[in-house]
């Protein structure tokens, strides 16, 4: 078995960043899981079982993706996975300090788990998907952002107004 990478997020919606990050860690590992966290507090604009067909139709090309879910901390289900890498996507510095201590803490909690931080590409360095929705819900061509699909569900979501 080879090296099992989890790159994990609510992706709610996937971005062109993120699938940037998904096609450059499937060249660095063996598989990616595309873990999409289940945070009870939180209110995504789409549901699990949207996010989940939005990410597996974007990376439907890369055969070494998949897509899967958490609940609770990442590091327990990396060893559940038998992961030994979480990938994590840095678009400025002050990504990095939260990142980082965050990698320390699962380090802490499971020393087999190794972080590796990838930057974004520069043209993504601005791009979140809290970025994505705003623009959407005012009507906005995010098409620079996010894969077709997204823009799509995104355009379901938010009609455009008479």
């Amino acid at each position: 078995m080879g090296t099992v990478a989890v790159y994990a997020g609510s992706f709610d919606p996937v971005t062109k960043g993120h699938l940037d990050l998904i096609e450059r860690a499937s060249e660095l590992f063996d598989e990616v899981i595309v873990a999409i966290g289940v945070h009870p507090t939180r209110h995504p604009l789409f549901t699990f079982e949207e996010r989940v067909a939005l990410l597996e139709e974007v990376v439907k090309p890369i055969p070494k993706a998949r897509i899967d879910r958490f609940d609770g901390l990442l590091i327990h289900y990396c060893k559940e996975v038998k992961a030994r890498v979480i990938v994590r996507g840095l678009r400025a510095a002050t990504d990095f300090e939260y990142e980082l201590q965050i990698a320390h803490a699962n380090a802490d909690m499971d020393p087999t788990v190794d972080t590796v931080f990838l930057p974004t590409r520069s043209n993504y360095g601005f791009i979140s998907a809290s970025l994505v929705r705003e623009i959407a819900s005012h009507g906005g061509n995010v098409s620079h952002y996010a894969p077709e699909p997204v823009c799509r569900a995104l355009m379901a979501k938010f009609p455009p107004k008479p």
